[in-house]
């Protein structure tokens, strides 16, 4: 974890706090950010595949999923997925 790297992971810290913040009508929970907007957070004037690649890992450990939607993204709960059905061998 270098300097040049500090930026990522407050980035993460500040998109996993928004997901207990109440906004939108909702007291907490999944969200989507427009790209516009996580530039600002991050404070950089371009994000590249490999940035929004540490942002999702970052996010990933602390429990979250970042998704791109190509004009946003969406942050959700890892455990949103955990009750999901299942897809195995005898189903294929």
């Amino acid at each position: 974890m270098t300097c040049d790297n500090e930026w990522i992971f407050k980035t993460a810290d500040r998109l996993c706090d928004l997901y207990a913040q109440e906004f939108g009508g909702k007291k907490s929970g999944r969200y989507r950010i427009p790209v516009k907007l996580l530039r600002e957070i991050t404070g950089r004037r371009r994000l590249y595949e490999d940035d929004i690649r540490e942002i999702g890992r970052a996010v990933a450990e602390r429990g979250f999923v970042l998704i791109d939607m190509d004009s946003f993204y969406v942050i959700m709960s890892a455990n949103t997925f955990v009750n999901y059905r299942r897809a195995n061998e005898d189903f294929l």
